[in-house]
């Protein structure tokens, strides 16, 4: 059903290509080719779930897209689809992208399955954010959101807010039938929510310093659940009434039609993040300090049991006049506390409640944060595409990590990229490694931009992994863009 109605929105999209005041078309053709069990990280991470985790696949894709401005320009219309086909990737042909946009001054209402990037972080020089990355494929979803801030009424400029209310549903139901293993966990018809607030205080115009801070949270919940746990024929089902929306929007413990489980917790896989940032913005230069803390249910989403461990730490400095090096990027990362070793429920004899343990992106119901395989949170965790047995689980999300990234432009028709991460893994509490596994992931970037015909790139890159963690791989990929936009209203004038 949600396939067929994808490909129905994919149809619907281009019927507007008529209307459209400009009009974008853009394809694309990705070969990976490498040594080694797997293709290194840095080749398929963070890239919506399109490159393939095989050291050796290739692909192509094909999209068109449209804008429409009405008169009175309070009115826009923004419409994309986009098609993938290849060899070792997610599927032979899938829809990658089908949305539309209708924004109305400020505000937006998106309809569909569209890439969005993280939030306060350079998606180029990043590892992610920990909640919703860009490792795993969107989620088709109905949102409505402020995309950009808004200004605060009555405080000149030093006062925005924005943020966004969703909900989807996932589509990897019959994917997960078919590639995990008969007695993995796995989940059909599972819907999606998402929510958060932002908020900025400063005005760039008057002082370079601003702030920000924000919540955001998501829920997975309704669906058929099997194998809860990867226990074979331990199956459930949870309800997706109107009242089961509003305990998503609202994290609330289910009534009788839930289990146990979610009666005594809340309702659903509900997991959340803080994220905040401090910018020094200046002529020449940016300073963007960030921070990102994920959580579980409501443990750790105050300081419960003390100050934050599980976090995102980093700096990013942008040099504006300086072609060669524009953007450096460090990174800390670490989730190997989790809150702390002990969860306990309380009884009679100890009536203390100890709510740690949080095994990050994994759930006693829902197999876990996953899309299509992949981990939507932080790549940096290893997510079930990896495992050999097929089984649906995230095994190492006891991670610290640090990571660094750098690109600019080494000639006027030739920009670079690179990136380095080292890592520490313990696997996770319930089965823990049995010596530490170290990782080192690493790429360097290529990119040829024809300085006439500057519609079309030439990529090359060369990454490696090496350690215990996803064993040593090295690999080579050659990406092909090319994108044109077509300003239909003027040439209709002419």
């Amino acid at each position: 059903m949600s396939s067929r109605f994808l490909y129905i929105i994919a149809f619907l999209l281009f019927s507007f290509t008529a209307g459209a005041q400009v009009l974008y078309e853009s394809t694309g053709a990705v070969a990976t080719y490498g040594s080694g069990e797997y293709a290194p990280m840095w080749h398929h991470t963070n890239t919506q779930g399109v490159n393939s985790i095989d050291s050796r696949s290739v692909y192509a894709r094909l999209g068109v897209g449209g804008k429409h401005m009405f008169s009175n320009h309070d009115l826009e219309l923004n419409w994309g689809a986009d098609a993938v086909s290849g060899y070792n990737v997610t599927s032979y042909i899938f829809v990658q992208q089908a949305y539309l946009d209708v924004k109305w001054k400020r505000v937006q209402f998106s309809f569909g399955q569209k890439e969005r990037w993280c939030e306060m972080k350079n998606p180029r020089l990043s590892t992610g954010p920990l909640l919703e990355s860009g490792n795993a494929r969107p989620i088709p979803q109905i949102r409505f959101e402020l995309p950009e801030y808004w200004d605060i009424p009555g405080v000149k400029g030093w006062l925005a807010i924005r943020g966004h209310l969703a909900y989807g549903w996932f589509t990897d139901g019959c994917w997960q039938k078919n590639y995990f293993a008969e007695t993995s966990a796995r989940t059909s018809g599972v819907l999606y929510h998402s929510k958060a607030g932002f908020v900025r205080i400063g005005n760039e115009l008057k002082f370079p310093l601003t702030a920000e801070i924000g919540l955001h949270m998501t829920t997975m919940f309704g669906g058929e659940l099997y194998n809860m746990l990867n226990r074979l024929g331990s199956n459930s089902k949870n309800p997706s009434r109107i009242k089961d929306y509003f305990l998503a929007l609202i994290p609330l413990s289910g009534d009788e039609q839930y289990s146990g489980f979610d009666q005594g917790n809340v309702a659903g896989n509900v997991l959340g993040s803080w994220l905040g940032a401090i910018t020094w913005n200046d002529k020449n230069w940016k300073l963007h300090f960030y921070y990102d803390h994920v959580f579980e249910d409501h443990s750790q989403l105050f300081w419960e049991y003390g100050l934050w461990t599980e976090q995102l730490a980093g700096i990013e400095l942008e040099l504006k006049k300086f072609e060669w090096v524009r953007s450096v990027v460090f990174e800390y990362f670490n989730l190997k506390n989790q809150s702390g070793p002990i969860y306990h429920d309380s009884t009679e004899k100890i009536p203390d409640q100890i709510s740690c343990v949080d095994n990050n992106y994994n759930h006693q119901r829902y197999a876990g944060w996953f899309n299509y395989g992949r981990i939507i949170g932080s790549p940096l965790c290893t997510s079930p595409i990896y495992n050999k047995d097929k089984l649906q689980i995230c095994r190492n999300n006891r991670v610290e990590a640090f990571h660094f990234g750098l690109e600019g432009g080494l000639l006027r028709w030739l920009d670079y990229r690179m990136l380095f991460t080292y890592s520490n893994n313990w696997g996770t509490y319930a089965k823990p490694f049995i010596d530490i596994k170290r990782n080192v992931s690493a790429l360097v970037e290529f990119t040829f931009i024809p300085s006439k015909k500057r519609n079309w790139s030439v990529g090359t890159s060369f990454a490696f992994d090496k350690g215990d963690l996803y064993g040593n791989n090295y690999g080579a990929m050659l990406t092909f863009k090319r994108e044109g936009i077509y300003n239909i209203k003027k040439r209709t004038e002419k």
